[in-house]
């Protein structure tokens, strides 16, 4: 007798999660990536009410969970394995914040059941990201913000680049894919929300900037390119946050 194969498990965010991955934003150039991105989340979050409910799924990497918990938000993460937790011990033993192993294509919390939900570092890697995204939107009661590599950047030339790439981060980078900004709209749309916001980070590759090892040199080709329109234009990671339509209910 034959047992049915098993559905694949959701677990992206095993190596984000990992000592190994966090060394990709260590040092200055990788405050400064992280910075911006968790200015350009806040800024996706303004208007929730104060000690806001927030979920972040697949946020073991603890780039985000930090400055939500200081802006006042409640923060639980969940992890699709118990590793997934190690780099937010000191957080969750202090109780400022909670972690919860789960299946993250099948969220085990209640429609709406958090103000917003996050999720970062999982898209690209997603093995069903059109299911993960609207597990997202079940639970969450009026926003989700998700961010993916733009298919309209230069990582249009990804494939050919990857082997410079993974020299550049010794190794510490995967295979990604690549997303439109309308199919991502089009997902949202099929889960009941609509994109009302999009915030590209970087107009040229993180790797370069880490290659080089200069914040001084990020901030300056960034400002350039942000500036003229480039950033908006093609700038690569987007932050992009959807909200959830009055008519979508629950």
């Amino acid at each position: 007798m034959t047992l049915a194969a098993r559905p694949a498990r959701e677990d992206a965010d095993v190596e984000s999660s990992s000592e190994l991955y966090a060394r990709r934003f260590a040092g200055p150039v990788g405050r400064w990536f992280l910075d911006l991105q968790a200015r350009l989340t806040l800024e996706c979050l303004a208007g929730l009410p104060a000690g806001a409910a927030v979920l972040d799924v697949g946020g073991g990497h603890a780039q985000l969970a930090p400055p939500l918990i200081d802006a006042g938000f409640r923060v639980t993460v969940v992890g699709s394995d118990s590793s997934c937790g190690r780099r937010l011990a000191s957080l969750t033993s202090a109780g400022r914040c909670r972690f919860e192993v789960a299946d993250l294509l099948a969220l085990p919390f209640q429609d709406q059941s958090f103000d917003a939900v996050l999720c970062f570092r999982m898209l690209a890697h997603s093995i069903d990201w059109r299911r993960l995204v609207a597990a997202l939107c079940r639970v969450a009661r009026h926003r989700v913000v998700v961010d993916y590599p733009a298919r309209r950047s230069v990582n249009v030339a990804s494939e050919g680049l990857f082997r410079i790439k993974n020299s550049i981060e010794r190794g510490t980078t995967r295979p990604f894919a690549l997303y439109g900004r309308g199919e991502v709209a089009r997902a949202f749309a099929s889960a009941g929300f609509r994109v009302t916001a999009e915030r590209p980070q970087f107009f040229l590759p993180m790797a370069l900037y880490r290659l080089a090892g200069s914040t001084g040199l990020a901030r300056a080709a960034e400002g350039v390119a942000r500036s003229t329109g480039l950033t908006a234009l093609l700038g690569s990671p987007v932050i992009a946050r959807a909200d959830r339509r009055p008519d979508a209910g629950g």
